[in-house]
């Protein structure tokens, strides 16, 4: 369908914006070039589509676009060059890149290109000027751009009285002029433009598409036939946007308001300070003051004081109802109670060592003497960086509670510090003083607890460190243990240099495998294995009974322990290397004593080993017991772990098969290669162990190890293994009192493994009496003192067949399964 359209007058002082209709920017201008209508001209029936983003486009308004897409590039190209006619249609959702026909609103207006302009970016901005609205019916062609066949909108007069209508008109005047004045962003030339317009159609399209309605009311503007109706809805929207831009406003006025308050307070709170001055009894002059004599005794260094004295000015500036108050406050308050350069007097008598390590912990001489000549060199030298030392060992041997020892000894002030589970660097460095509720690291609030630039400080469970998206807390311990950076270590919190240097740090650990191998170079590793029976006797008698006893009230006449009985539970009731688990059970005695005691029932006050069943139950411990050797095919192993040596049982079957091997007893992969390896050395090497050839073809071999809720893994096992396989195979049986540990190689070489010294107290503890160990091992077993070595002998082997030769027995179990 056709229709004329009429020619419109010259817009004079045009004011538009630029409403991102495609992909450019929200840019308001006002324009003050004079636009002319062409004459009225034949409008055609199917039209190419220009889709506009966040922007409606009102019969007679011009407005510049801004044109990016290539269908619309492509489409004012063909358009500019022809009649200059198109279509625009807003789309429903402006966030839409490239929108299909059915995302666009059907109702449009016409639109004459008047300019086309180059834009540096590729992009071009153009002015076009709206001409008439339509409806498009059906989608003509889709590429290389929307056309549409579209039915032209007639605007329909107003259906009221002139009066109304001309009311309604100067309503919409006030409220556009009103949103000028309250807008920041409009410039006041544009007051002018609204008030020029004397054409009513015109001025309600105008500002409907020159105001900061949202796109979809605009829509709902467009699509009203009747401008009376339309102008109703204009005003209302313009009515809603005024009342925003008032809120608005209001609010501004009122945070103005309340910084004029505090500013207004600041100066009041100025004068009654100077008031307070002249009269002296300004209540913040305490706080200060207070801060200044701390500092006058303080001896740190030049760069410490002159930080403390520009911070403290900064504090007398700072409004004490501010926040930061309160934060230049706990930054002073630590700055004077840390110790700068304030140290103790170490106590140089090296016999009051002796006797203090000696009184509170019983063995542990490697670590008693490393202490000791520690001591002796700062004697002599009377200065020396204190060294970092690593206690290693399974739990419940005293590590931590030798860092106490240690600070008595030395009459330093002791301090610990939990490393496990830490994740957070911060926690190391401390954090940034401009965040809120920051705080000095861990180090530094443990140097100002203890008072004391020097004191003992243990880093307890340092293999316990994790890391995570917060830092690495290894990598910030590197400048604290490092003795050759930590006399400039860096806390965030003071953003100052403080010396570590003289700290004596004990680091603790169960294992030194999870240690950061930077970490570990850093520092002095000292092996604390685990105790023997008799030691553990003599730690029971000396610290552990008596201190459950003034724990639980009991006195000592009232309840005494032979050796026997501790020995009974420690055998029985316990298989650690530490004491703690042994402290528990004997806490179990004490406290039946205390519960006669308090119900006043008659009980023996001396335990004897006929009572304990009654007292403790039945003994809780037999693994560890060397269970004999009855059967060909069962072997001892000597095993380590976390809490200590251990022994185990390989055990093999043999059952008619072709050859086959089965593992079970919850094997990790190390151990799985060796026992692989061991059936591979006998296939390859049948006559060597004393089997006929072949003879493998005929058997399935079934290897298992006891106890298979326990993860088991290690090349220690891999002698053990062999041995069990060929005892099964040969039907020899194994020497009695015998364990074994290494690991072998398939051209049949014995290895050397770790963990000797608690893999001979786990035999000691078993009753085993000879340990067969790889030539390479003697050295381990050379720097272990005679006492842990008393009642076993050692064998040396350097490959399987002196291995074989020396733990099978050479005759064979009746009845043997395997016939040569």
């Amino acid at each position: 369908m056709n229709q004329k359209r009429t020619n419109q007058h010259s817009i004079e002082k045009q004011f538009s914006n630029i409403n991102q209709p495609i992909d450019g920017d929200f840019l308001p201008i006002i324009t003050n070039e004079s636009l002319d209508l062409e004459p009225s001209e034949e409008l055609p029936e199917v039209l190419p589509i220009l889709p506009l983003r966040n922007a409606v486009l009102f019969p007679n308004v011009v407005i510049p676009i801004t044109v990016g897409r290539n269908k619309s590039l492509k489409l004012l190209k063909e358009a500019f060059d022809g009649n200059k006619l198109i279509g625009t249609l807003s789309q429903k959702d402006g966030h839409i890149e490239d929108p299909v026909f059915d995302e666009m609103n059907t109702i449009g207006t016409v639109a004459r290109i008047l300019k086309i302009l180059e834009m540096p970016d590729d992009s071009k901005s153009v002015i076009i000027q709206g001409l008439s609205r339509f409806e498009a019916e059906e989608l003509v062609q889709d590429e290389p751009y929307f056309k549409a066949k579209v039915n032209y909108l007639p605007e329909a007069d107003p259906d009221t009285q002139e009066e109304q209508f001309e009311a309604l008109v100067s309503s919409i005047k006030d409220q556009a002029i009103a949103i000028i004045n309250l807008s920041s962003n409009v410039p006041e030339e544009a007051i002018f433009a609204v008030k020029n317009i004397d054409n009513n159609r015109f001025l309600i399209n105008f500002i409907a598409s020159n105001s900061e309605i949202e796109p979809n009311n605009k829509q709902v503007l467009l699509e009203l036939d009747n401008l009376y109706r339309r102008g109703l809805k204009l005003f209302e929207y313009l009515s809603i946007e005024v009342q925003k831009l008032r809120i608005k406003d209001d609010i501004q006025s009122k945070v103005k308001t309340e910084l004029d308050q505090q500013q207004r307070e600041y100066f009041l709170n100025q004068q009654i300070k100077t008031i307070k001055n002249e009269l002296g009894s300004d209540p913040n002059d305490h706080e200060i003051e207070e801060l200044r004599k701390k500092a006058s005794v303080k001896k740190w260094g030049k760069e410490v004081a002159e930080t403390f004295e520009k911070e403290l000015k900064r504090l007398e500036r700072i409004n004490p109802a501010s926040p930061d108050y309160s934060n230049q406050l706990n930054y002073l308050q630590v700055l004077t109670e840390l110790p700068w350069n304030e140290y103790t007097k170490d106590n140089f008598n090296l016999n009051h060592a002796i006797k203090v390590l000696d009184s509170e912990h019983f063995g542990l001489d490697v670590v008693k003497d490393r202490i000791l000549e520690h001591l002796a060199v700062l004697k002599l030298k009377g200065d020396m960086k204190s060294p970092i030392i690593c206690l290693y060992g399974p739990p419940g041997v005293g590590k931590t509670s030798l860092g106490k020892s240690i600070a008595t000894a030395l009459g330093r002030k002791y301090v610990r510090m939990s490393l496990g589970g830490l994740h957070d660097e911060a926690e190391i460095r401390g954090h940034r003083k401009t965040y809120i509720g920051a705080l000095p690291g861990r180090v530094i609030q443990s140097i100002k607890k203890a008072k004391s630039s020097n004191p003992v400080f243990i880093l307890d469970e340092i293999d316990k460190v994790g890391n995570d998206f917060r830092g690495d807390p290894s990598s910030a311990l590197l400048e604290v243990l490092d003795p050759e950076q930590n006399s400039t270590f860096y806390d965030n919190y003071l953003e100052l240099e403080y010396d570590l240097s003289k700290v004596l740090f004990i680091a603790t650990a169960n294992t030194i495998g999870k240690i950061h191998p930077a970490l570990r170079d850093r520092m002095e590793m000292i092996d604390v294995s685990g105790y023997l029976v008799e030691e553990k006797i003599e730690i029971a008698k000396r610290h552990l009974v008596p201190k459950l006893l003034e724990n639980h009230g009991v006195k000592t006449a009232q309840l005494t322990l032979s050796n026997k009985v501790i020995e009974y539970v420690i055998v029985n009731h316990t298989r650690e290397s530490g004491v703690r688990l042994l402290e528990k059970k004997l806490a179990v005695i004490v406290r039946y004593a205390a519960k006669n005691i308090a119900f006043e029932k008659a009980f023996n006050s001396a335990p004897e080993l006929t009572d304990m069943v009654e007292i403790m139950g039945p003994p809780e411990v037999f693994k560890d017991k060397y269970q004999g050797n009855e059967y060909a095919g069962v072997v001892t192993g000597l095993a380590w772990t976390a809490v200590g040596g251990e022994i185990l049982f390989v055990e093999t079957a043999i059952s008619a098969g072709s050859g086959g091997l089965s593992l079970t007893g919850n094997l990790g992969n190390v151990m799985k290669e060796s026992a692989t390896l061991a059936l591979e050395y006998i296939k390859a090497n049948t006559k060597k162990v004393g089997l006929p050839e072949g003879i493998l073809d005929k058997y399935n071999l079934h290897v298992h190890i006891p106890e298979g809720a326990i993860p088991k893994d290690g090349p220690s096992a891999g002698v053990t293994m062999i041995t069990s396989m060929v005892s099964a195979l040969t039907q020899r049986k194994i020497k009695k009192n015998l364990a074994m540990t290494g690991e072998i190689t398939l051209r049949g070489k014995v290895l050397p493994v770790g963990g000797i010294k608690e893999k001979i107290l786990a035999a000691k503890r078993a009753g085993i009496k000879e340990v067969v160990l790889s030539e390479f091992n003697r050295k381990d077993v050379d720097k272990i003192k005679p006492k842990y070595l008393k009642g076993v002998s050692f064998t040396y082997i350097d490959d399987i067949e002196q291995l074989l030769e020396n733990v099978l027995l050479k005759q064979k179990v009746k009845n043997p399964k395997i016939i040569d």
